[in-house]
């Protein structure tokens, strides 16, 4: 069985943001806007792009409430 995954691309920058939400870009291996990576779908990656959605388009992930109403 093949694993999940989801696709994220950075497309705001980190400047002025909170130390943590900058820890959270660069645990998810991105660093400059334009960066992208496919990732694994697990819960830690999914509460880091929860925590920075708004410098960020996911790719791949239903919204909490399409996985609810499944």
């Amino acid at each position: 069985m093949s694993k999940k995954t989801v696709r994220v691309t950075q497309v705001r920058s980190t400047a002025g943001r909170l130390p943590k939400h900058k820890q959270c870009i660069a645990g998810l291996g991105l660093g400059h806007i334009g960066d992208s990576r496919e990732l694994e779908d697990t819960p830690a990656v999914r509460g880091m792009i929860e925590k920075v959605r708004y410098l960020l388009v996911v790719e791949g992930l239903p919204s909490i409430k399409e996985e609810r109403n499944a």
